[in-house]
């Protein structure tokens, strides 16, 4: 699953950032998202992810999952497959 299309399923709140000029990677996107947490910035291409606010990344919408809403990976896993 695209990381884009995990943080929609995750966020209270996301918005794509039409503004963002890719510097590496011509596909990526920026995308800020809300949840119970706080607030994100978040890159994205294909599932690949990273958090430029704290400086954290991963891949697969269960990292996504555990980062932005702090579950755990059995919760993490469960919250997805719910979707």
């Amino acid at each position: 699953m695209p990381a884009s299309d995990a943080l929609a399923l995750l966020a209270d709140h996301v918005k794509l950032d039409p503004t963002y000029l890719p510097v590496k990677d011509r596909h990526s996107c920026r995308w800020h998202a809300s949840t119970a947490l706080g607030d994100f910035e978040i890159l994205t291409t294909g599932v690949k992810w990273y958090d430029t606010r704290a400086c954290a990344g991963g891949g697969g919408a269960i990292d996504l999952a555990m980062h932005v809403l702090g579950l755990s990976f059995v919760d993490a896993v469960k919250r997805l497959t719910a979707r």
